[in-house]
């Protein structure tokens, strides 16, 4: 079942970006009075699984879900129908409209996905407000495994700024890290600078997943239904003090000492509930937990945004994902780092998905894939828009267009350049799946 939800999850977030981001194209080429000849989520090469002809156009959903399309008349795209260039240009054509309104049609896309995930972002923000751990204020500081450790930080350091500027959110830290070059902690009431190697972010991104955390006081948020805490009495608000006699002053080292207990046993855990100590005797699951969540109350800080400021704060929230998007090329194409090794397909984008359904991750992926489609779409490669703007830009500047043979062979050379990525990214998704079987 899980697996079903997280595919669905995928399919309905992808099915959503494509339909607007076509529609993008579909509604400015109605207004300039071009015919669209087919609308399609999916690709429908050989056959599709449905399509209608309504009016001028064929609507229709495709078999392969590598995201869709319109096909536009007098237009040379992925479709390759050259037949339709060789007659007379006729004026409900794309090649017959001026440059100004073709460019209009193209940029239609990536401008829908660029306004989708603003709406997005402002909606979340009225609706919940802006929630986050600040990285330059962490209270017991931070958390980190070995790889963390191999980078040069250590537990309890406490993130001054990453390349002279600082990280204002937690959740954004790994990955200011991941792209700087130079980390300022405090330790022990020392300040310490700390560079980051190429080969650091390589063993990141290779298998430092959770690199970086937090510390919390071990103070429980709530206990899983059914649990041994549950059973027991723990309950929300409880500060734990110690495992069967063995203090614990964060939350992490409660994590450290159940490791030592097997499935099934039984483990004494000492609370401190409103100044009075007390003692539970808990039984662990068949994974070794206990079902307890702590609480992150005392570390994390709410912003509210009324209408008005929710706007321009979206804005700049997807200003700032874009620019992440655009900054992770630097590790992506870096040969020391093998960042392109990382780089996930819709495989990999599936095991990303939430297991059981999550509205607030389902928002707030859709937008960041919003503009990351914007983004790739945008990369001067021809077959992707990015390319058709390439050539209008310098048919308006030139004065010119580009011959119709040159246009062809660019969609060709793009078309082979995109089907390779994606043979790239398919084949990585494939490769993790062997490694983690193998391991």
């Amino acid at each position: 079942m899980g697996l079903l939800i997280q595919i669905l999850t995928f399919v309905l977030i992808i099915s959503i970006l494509v339909i607007l981001h076509e529609f993008g194209h579909y509604l400015p080429a109605k207004w300039f009075k071009t015919r669209v000849e087919k609308f399609y989520l999916f690709f429908d090469w050989k056959f599709s699984l449905y399509k209608k002809k309504i009016g001028e156009t064929e609507w229709g959903i495709g078999w392969l879900p590598l995201g869709g399309y319109v096909k536009i008349a007098g237009m040379i795209d992925e479709s390759m129908d050259t037949d339709q260039m060789k007659q007379e240009p006729q004026p409900w054509e794309f090649r017959s409209k001026p440059a100004w309104q073709r460019l209009i049609i193209m940029l239609g896309g990536v401008t829908v996905n660029f306004l989708l995930a603003w709406i997005i972002y402002t909606g979340l923000l009225i609706s919940n407000g802006d929630t986050y751990i600040p990285a330059d204020n962490l209270k017991y500081g931070i958390l980190v495994d070995s790889v963390g450790q191999k980078l040069g930080l250590r537990n309890g350091d406490k993130i001054v700024s990453i390349d002279g500027k600082k990280s204002t959110k937690f959740s954004e830290a790994s990955l200011d890290i991941l792209l700087g070059d130079e980390i300022t902690v405090k330790r022990d009431d020392k300040t310490v600078n700390i560079l980051i190697a190429d080969e650091g972010k390589k063993d990141l991104l290779s298998r430092g997943k959770n690199f970086l955390s937090y510390r919390m006081r071990p103070i429980v948020d709530r206990t899983q239904k059914g649990s041994g805490a549950e059973k027991a009495g723990i309950t929300t608000g409880d500060l734990i003090t110690a495992v069967n006699g063995k203090p614990v002053t964060y939350f992490s080292e409660f994590l450290e000492e159940m490791t030592a207990f097997g499935a099934n046993e039984n483990i004494s855990i000492s609370i401190d509930r409103n100044g009075s100590p007390k003692t539970f005797e808990v039984t662990l699951s068949d994974q070794k937990k206990a079902g307890i969540y702590p609480s992150i109350d005392d570390l994390s800080v709410t912003d509210t945004y009324g209408f008005f400021e929710a706007i321009p704060a979206g804005f700049n929230r997807t200003i700032k994902v874009l620019t992440d998007q655009v900054r992770q090329f630097k590790i992506i194409f870096n040969r020391k780092t093998e960042g392109y090794k990382q780089v996930k397909g819709p495989i990999g984008i599936v095991e990303m998905m939430p297991a059981s359904w999550n509205w607030g991750f389902f928002w707030g992926f859709l937008a960041m894939f919003s503009v990351w489609l914007a983004f790739v779409n945008l990369l001067p490669i021809p077959a992707l828009d990015g390319g058709h703007v390439m050539f209008l830009l310098y048919e308006i500047i030139s004065g010119r267009p580009p011959s119709e043979k040159v246009l062809e062979r660019g969609q060709i050379i793009g078309f082979v350049i995109v089907v390779g990525l994606m043979a790239v990214i398919f084949g990585n998704d494939i490769w993790n799946i062997v490694k983690r079987l193998m391991d």
